[in-house]
């Protein structure tokens, strides 16, 4: 079922004949559960038409590098060959994504796009629908409760936005029916990038090379789906006691892949449902309610990546503490290079920066002694996505860009007043103390135990 508040119309043009329907793929990378490429697979059927996919890879994305592009161009290959045994010819043009999807537009009947929430994904989208001479219709499939549906403004708290988000759960969390195209695609004559040796594309890219790939995580809806399974059969039951303990290994890990669009949230959402897990309200009330609202965060507050964009009793407090001494300040790159006396803040950087993740409870401790130990809030607040953004698979999208603004106090409340931080929550090393073993935790991410792996199992460690 694709819900009409899915669908959004970008223009006002009418529908002429063309050789296809458009879908420019450029979110949602993947081709199962995919509200836009299903509507368009409808929109080219009704019209008997063949559809086109079409995605556009850019050399110069905002703060990618080598490790993003890997991981991305993994999970397009996969996308490339599952479409073309549906008969669609996915096309990937090595170019701006917009401007491919004009020039394909100019033979198109119709053009259909995913849904995006970031500045830069917005201006895409507009800048085809004025440029374009046929109809564009925008379907949102990354999400499970449309965005505007959920709310008309920016919420405060995931307090506000929940019951706001269960009240429309029965009609959007539903299957997605799926459909095969009455007409290929294939015939039609496109150059298209190169996939078959992703090793050989990636050296040929003219991109960031400042960060490398990981081998901790391979791109692709099939390793999406694997590791969903393993984690509804092998983890779901402790979830809730376990997910906040960085020595075990109960997280989902799905945050790379929603990332890159490789598994829809609806996909994930119906499975975990379907396994009958007692625990499985913990999972979904960060799969749904905390991530679509960090999506809300995104989407109604344009400055959602500058110290600007966060509240103004954060903004007041933090001001008013600015010039309190601080007992360590430390230069960006003895942060990048994880050079702190702190090694329980060390380990998260070097856990971050070699398997692409740091796991979600260490980064709040993280990004809270990034505010401690640097000169101004709004350099730390800089700092931190800048780190983020360049080591995370998962950064440079709206689950990053609100984590960071919760270490500063978003969607969060004010607490007691101490130096530096004023009303913003803090964090110390006694309290992970109090959590979890943080000694160990320090001990697993330290240089001096070689290769550090996802998959790390530290109950084998002494």
């Amino acid at each position: 079922m694709i819900q009409n508040e899915r669908i959004s119309k970008l223009n006002q043009k009418r529908i002429s004949s063309g050789s296809y329907v458009l879908y420019w793929m450029q979110a949602s990378q993947r081709s199962r559960c995919n509200h836009s490429l299903e509507f368009a697979i409808r929109e080219a059927n009704d019209h008997n038409e063949p559809i086109l996919v079409y995605f556009g890879l850019t050399e110069r994305y905002p703060e990618a590098n080598e490790r993003h592009y890997r991981f991305m161009l993994e999970g397009l290959k996969e996308v490339q060959s599952s479409l073309r045994q549906r008969k669609i010819q996915m096309v990937i043009g090595h170019e701006s994504p917009v401007d491919g999807a004009v020039r394909l537009s100019k033979k198109a009947s119709q053009v259909v796009c995913d849904y995006g929430y970031l500045k830069i994904q917005r201006r895409w989208r507009q800048y085809l629908a004025q440029n374009t001479n046929c109809p564009c219709l925008q379907v949102e499939s990354d999400i499970v409760v449309p965005v505007e549906q959920a709310s008309s403004k920016e919420e405060y708290t995931a307090a506000t936005l929940r019951p706001k988000i269960r009240k429309l759960l029965p009609r959007y969390l539903v299957p997605l029916e799926e459909q095969e195209p009455r007409l290929t695609s294939l015939h039609l004559d496109f150059d298209s990038l190169d996939l078959t040796d992703i090793e050989e594309t990636v050296a040929k890219l003219d991109i960031d090379r400042s960060v490398s790939r990981t081998d901790s995580l391979q791109g692709g809806t099939s390793h999406a789906e694997q590791r969903l399974e393993e984690f509804i059969s092998e983890k779901l039951d402790q979830y809730p006691e376990l997910r906040n303990n960085p020595t075990t290994n109960y997280l989902s890990n799905m945050s790379p892949y929603l990332h890159f669009g490789q598994i829809s949230p609806l996909y994930i959402a119906l499975k975990v449902l379907k396994a009958e897990n007692p625990n499985s309200d913990a999972f979904l009330e960060e799969l749904i309610i905390r991530r679509e609202l960090s999506i809300n965060f995104v989407f109604y507050n344009q400055n959602y990546d500058s110290f600007n964009g966060l509240p103004r009793w954060v903004r007041d407090t933090l001001s008013e503490h600015k010039q309190d001494p601080r007992q360590y300040e430390y230069s960006l790159d003895d942060l990048e290079k994880a050079g702190t006396h702190d090694p329980y803040w060390n380990a998260a950087q070097r856990q971050m920066a070699v398997i692409a993740k740091m796991h979600g409870y260490m980064r709040m401790y993280w990004g809270k002694k990034i505010i401690e130990w640097s000169k101004t809030p709004e350099e730390a607040f800089q700092r931190c996505l800048y780190l983020n953004n360049k080591y995370e698979l998962d950064g440079r999208d709206a689950n990053g860009f609100a984590g960071v603004a919760w270490c500063f106090g978003k969607h969060d409340r004010p607490w007691a007043a101490r130096p530096v931080f004023g009303n913003v929550r803090y964090m110390s090393s006694d309290g992970l103390k109090r959590k979890f073993d943080a000694d160990k935790y320090a001990k697993r991410y330290s240089p001096k135990e070689g290769k550090i792996s996802l998959e790390s199992n530290f109950e084998d460690d002494v």
